[in-house]
């Protein structure tokens, strides 16, 4: 079975955390020199231990190695410091550019709705009333067309409205004639001691009232009934 990962946390026992120290510390200072010379780097390592010794590689030198990071550090916090500055400048310009381009609004807002118009002169005052006229001219335009768009809805609807009404007449039409229909069958059958013109008069009635635009575009269809009423009697 392989190594369990061991916890970092501090040694308790301190012979212990003192050996440790010590083997770790070979082995990073072995570890700084086996970078400068493969990589061909500046290593400076420096380590304090608990009790205040200090221990030290540089493969070139020390103090020359400090300076140089001295020196790169410092000038990352110039650079640091003179870029916060610049963006600092430049989020002051922009707001003050925004704050302007905001009161030139607001003031041409307020000579639209006729204030503040006593510091402006004649060709200013010409130039917000050909404004206002073309301002003007667009939305009447508008207006117009919204009516136009309105009206031709309106007519449609008028339209379906008005073929769904004659649909519903022609349903109504059809259900009378039907209903007229089935009420003079009825009549027929119970008056069953009648024959006679009547049968003829009976059907043509019927026909005529299941057909009412055709009876409408021609004159009625000719009845076959005598002038006078005649009664059928059994002899």
């Amino acid at each position: 079975m392989g190594r369990g990962r061991v916890q970092l946390r501090r040694i308790e026992n301190k012979i212990n955390r003192q050996v440790t120290f010590s083997k770790r510390r070979n082995g990073l200072l072995k570890k700084a020199y086996e970078l400068s010379v493969l990589c061909d780097a500046e290593v400076a390592l420096i380590i304090f231990s608990t009790r205040g010794k200090l221990y030290e590689f540089a493969s070139s030198s020390m103090n020359k190695t400090l300076e140089r990071y001295e020196k790169c550090s410092y000038a990352m916090q110039d650079t640091t410091g003179v870029s916060d500055r610049e963006a600092q400048q430049n989020w002051h310009q922009e707001v003050t550019k925004l704050k302007g381009k905001v009161e030139l609004l607001q003031r041409s807002q307020r000579h639209l709705l006729g204030e503040d118009l006593g510091p402006l002169n004649v060709k200013e005052l010409q130039h917000l009333e050909r404004q206002l006229e073309v301002a003007l001219t667009h939305l009447r335009t508008r207006k117009t067309q919204v009516m136009l768009e309105q009206i031709e809805d309106l007519r449609q609807r008028e339209r379906l409205l008005h073929e769904v009404n004659k649909s519903l007449q022609k349903k109504l039409s059809e259900t009378e004639g039907r209903d007229v229909i089935c009420g003079i069958e009825q009549t027929s059958n119970t008056n069953t001691g009648t024959n006679g013109p009547w049968d003829s008069s009976i059907t043509n009635t019927a026909y005529a009232l299941s057909h009412p635009q055709q009876n409408s575009n021609s004159s009625l269809h000719h009845v076959d009934c005598e002038p006078t009423l005649q009664i059928g009697y059994i002899k």
